[in-house]
């Protein structure tokens, strides 16, 4: 039994916005995807931190979904800024209910546990965006305070996780909500995505300020979950 993690897997089984027409490493993707989950074992846990499909609703997305849950593993997921399918939490159980969705759950306002360690998150958002300043900020303390339930939500927890879509830190920008909510709460290892091709240069790696940061696209891993924990 071991924890992984992955993000932006960016399906597109039946949406028609498949990403190998970026060529390189996305060539042949959905194949590494299942290469590189073969190596889980049906009672891993695998935290999938956003951009999971094209799918512009529920039905759009119903393949990319069904894809994901028959990879080895019970699945956690958490909404990146391209999934535009996801919807209240309520209304996705159900869907994934109807649909006979049954190791998939939902990252959103609550935290999980593994063992004696809180799997929390959110998806955060863009803070080194100088367009629609009032915008970005309201979004981004209100993903703060998502990230706080989420962290609270974990209690007296062994140790708290946090997993992300966007990056808190990136090149010499932070976004301070997001940090400042990991520092009060004692997060020390943190996991993100959203980040692809030469934007994986200026990626926040290792440990800045007692907490570890780790990218994890799935372009820049090779399609192949990273080991959290065992």
């Amino acid at each position: 039994m071991a924890l992984y993690a992955i993000g932006d897997l960016h399906l597109s089984l039946s949406s028609g916005k498949p990403m190998d027409v970026f060529g390189g490493g996305w060539e042949d993707y959905v194949e590494k995807i299942k290469v590189g989950f073969s190596e889980l074992q049906n009672d891993d846990v695998c935290v999938l931190c956003g951009d999971l499909s094209w799918g512009m609703s529920f039905g759009e997305s119903l393949e990319d979904i069904k894809f994901i849950s028959a990879l080895p593993g019970r699945k956690i997921i958490l909404k990146g800024n391209h999934d535009y399918w996801w919807d209240t939490a309520t209304k996705m159980r159900s869907y994934f209910s109807d649909n006979a969705i049954e190791n998939i759950e939902i990252l959103h306002n609550n935290c999980y546990f593994y063992k004696n360690t809180a799997i929390c998150g959110t998806r955060g958002w863009q803070f080194d965006s100088a367009e629609e300043p009032e915008h970005n900020a309201k979004i981004t303390a209100r993903e703060a305070a998502r990230l706080r339930a989420s962290l609270e939500a974990a209690g007296e927890a062994q140790e708290k996780l946090c997993f992300l879509h966007y990056p808190p830190r990136f090149a010499d920008s932070v976004s301070a909500a997001i940090v400042d909510v990991m520092a009060e709460y004692g997060v020390k290892r943190c996991w993100y995505g959203h980040l692809h091709g030469s934007a994986h240069h200026a990626a926040a790696q290792g440990t800045i300020d007692a907490v570890e940061y780790n990218l994890i696209s799935a372009d820049y891993l090779g399609f192949k979950p990273q080991l959290v924990m065992e």
